[in-house]
């Protein structure tokens, strides 16, 4: 068995884990990222995301400090407005429940805009989340949802970005390298034990950060966790996520923690394959649900469409439609917003009908049933409140009265061809439970206090994330803790070789 040496060894090889090896070696640590996926498909779940963080600003002139690139042009044109550490807060204990662990919240929340100006530093470029955040009304884009900045060329940019920064650190990558033990002794976790193309080997190290990602590719262990057809979910991102540095860290004592029966689910097309695929990315997915109706195989609606912006709404919609019969639903809006519709409404990789009246889409409607349909529209469309404005940028208040469920904002009546229809199931993003971190990123154990040289960021920290999700929170959460474990590993590995 091959050995190598380094301070710090991180497990994974996505926003978070890249963060920590930086972090690390910021600190002067010798750093060893282990990829277990091969280069073509390196970046973990941050590779198919649309490269959006969540962060709070105050004015235009902090928002300046992350994308000091932003044109004249782009200055006038644009209504920012603010997203305020109070309004995260908030956003958080109310899409929660008010069950997120508070101290990982707080540093959360405070450390956010000071992460990502040290990412700026490593040389990651971010830019308006325009197209996705922000509708032109007036001659003014204005932006809704708390998530304005995105990293330019949205995960993938993101994930070569990040790449391009550690191996100019002098971070060692080692590629389709699938970590499957922790090393140690009575003192703490001192390496991984690896297999890799070329056979087993270890690496000793004086502390590990596991940042591989939660659980949603293992169909087994969803279903085991998460309940009844979740194994009949397809998975959003990268196929690799099979739960493996929960696992390893379990069997030495780490303490499970978060919401283990809940997960980030969205909308995705019906006939995307089983894992992500790269060259479509986050195309497969269908977020413009609040401009029209979503209904089931029987023809009904099931959720509020317009309870709240997509940001807030789109991570647990996911579940509402695998519980449907047949785990699908169909998305239909008419001719006055089809222009509104996201682009991932336009890839070619879609499945989609069109009609220019109702009965002809209720017929093309695969799998519902037609009359159901059209007697469901009949009386959404009655229910309409007509005398309040619709304006997609705010909630608008424009519902619909005497039906369920409601529909609370931005409700206009499907009566304008053409009509159109998008087949979509559920698509799993990530999991909620995982391990327990302490404040400094230690993983913690079942007995009480931390595992020594052991720590954790990015899908696998449990305690956040409960039933929902704050959109944009996810690439936020990885960079905030990857950072804080990778100095804290580094520090503990170098302390402890003096």
């Amino acid at each position: 068995m091959a050995a190598e040496d380094c301070d710090v060894v991180v497990v994974g090889g996505g926003n978070a884990a890249l963060c920590a090896a930086l972090a690390a070696r910021d600190q002067g640590a010798g750093v060893m990222v282990l990829e277990r996926a091969p280069f073509a498909e390196r970046g973990g779940n941050s590779a198919f995301t649309a490269g959006g963080f969540r962060v709070p600003y105050r004015s235009l002139e902090e928002l300046l400090e992350l994308m000091p690139d932003l044109s004249e042009e782009e200055k006038q044109n644009t209504d920012f407005g603010a997203y305020t550490e109070e309004q995260f807060f908030d956003d958080m204990a109310r899409v929660t429940h008010c069950r997120a662990n508070p101290e990982l919240v707080e540093i959360l929340v405070r450390r956010s805009r000071s992460t990502l100006v040290w990412m700026r530093s490593k040389g990651i470029r971010f830019v308006p989340m325009y197209g996705r955040q922000a509708f032109r009304v007036g001659g003014r884009f204005k932006f809704w949802g708390g998530l304005t900045v995105e990293a330019w060329g949205g995960g993938p940019g993101l994930v070569d970005a990040l790449y391009r920064a550690v191996e100019s650190h002098g971070v060692k990558i080692l590629y389709q390298a699938r970590a499957t033990r922790l090393l140690g002794d009575s003192g703490g976790v001192r390496g991984v034990q690896v297999g890799h193309t070329d056979g087993m080997r270890e690496v000793s190290a004086g502390a590990v950060v596991l940042a591989c990602g939660g659980f949603e590719a293992n169909a087994e262990w969803r279903a085991r966790y998460l309940g009844p057809n979740w194994d009949l979910a397809r998975v959003r991102g990268t196929r690799f996520n099979t739960g493996e540095g929960i696992r390893m860290a379990l069997e030495i004592g780490a303490e499970p923690y978060g919401h283990w029966s809940g997960c980030h689910a969205v909308a995705w097309d019906r006939n995307a394959p089983d894992y992500g695929d790269l060259r479509v990315g986050d195309g497969f997915q269908k977020h413009s649900y609040p401009l029209g109706i979503v209904v089931n195989a029987r023809g009904e609606r099931f959720i509020d469409e317009g309870a709240d912006f997509r940001n807030y709404t789109y991570a647990k919609y996911g579940r509402a439609i695998l519980e449907q019969p047949g785990q699908f639903a169909w998305q239909v809006f008419d001719g006055k917003v089809a222009h509104l519709l996201r682009d991932e409404y336009r890839i070619r990789q879609v499945t989609r009908v069109q009609a220019d009246t109702l009965e002809q889409l209720a017929a093309r409607l695969e799998d519902v049933d037609a009359q159901g349909f059209l007697r469901t529209v009949r009386e959404f469309n009655a229910a309409v409140r007509s005398d309040v404005a619709f304006n997609p940028n705010v909630k608008d208040g424009r519902a619909t009265r005497g039906i369920a469920p409601p529909k609370s904002n931005w409700a206009n009546a499907i009566d304008t061809p053409p009509f159109l229809g998008f087949a979509v199931t559920c698509g799993i993003t990530f999991t909620f439970g995982g391990l327990r971190v302490s404040s400094r990123g230690q993983v913690m154990g079942s007995e009480g206090g931390p595992i020594p040289g052991l720590y954790a960021a990015g899908e696998l920290v449990g305690g956040l994330f409960y039933f929902n999700y704050p959109g944009g929170t996810g690439l936020t959460s990885g960079a905030v803790f990857g950072r804080i474990a990778g100095a804290e590993a580094a520090g503990a590995a170098l302390g402890s070789r003096r």
